[in-house]
């Protein structure tokens, strides 16, 4: 995990939700986690880490992730035994 990695980590994790992080960002992180990626149909992927998973839609048209997918992204890492 490299510092752009800590710190989307961090943000995932920080008190309000911030709605303005890429969901692009998101997906990184929990790759360099090791989280496996399973594309689905349409924008529907899902992530399985440490026996977690999470199915989620990417945001279209717009990048960012919103507030209730941080929080989504935020229970997964937890659940998976991930903090900061």
């Amino acid at each position: 995990m490299n510092s752009k990695h800590r710190k989307t980590l961090e943000i995932i994790f920080s008190e309000p939700v911030n709605g303005n992080l890429e969901w692009r960002k998101i997906e990184a992180l929990f790759l360099a986690l090791g989280a496996e990626l399973n594309e689905r149909s349409g924008s529907r992927v899902s992530f399985t880490l440490n026996g977690e998973k999470l199915d989620v839609h990417r945001p279209h048209p717009g990048k960012e992730a919103l507030k209730y997918r941080v929080k989504d992204a935020r229970n997964f890492l937890t659940n998976a035994g991930v903090t900061p």
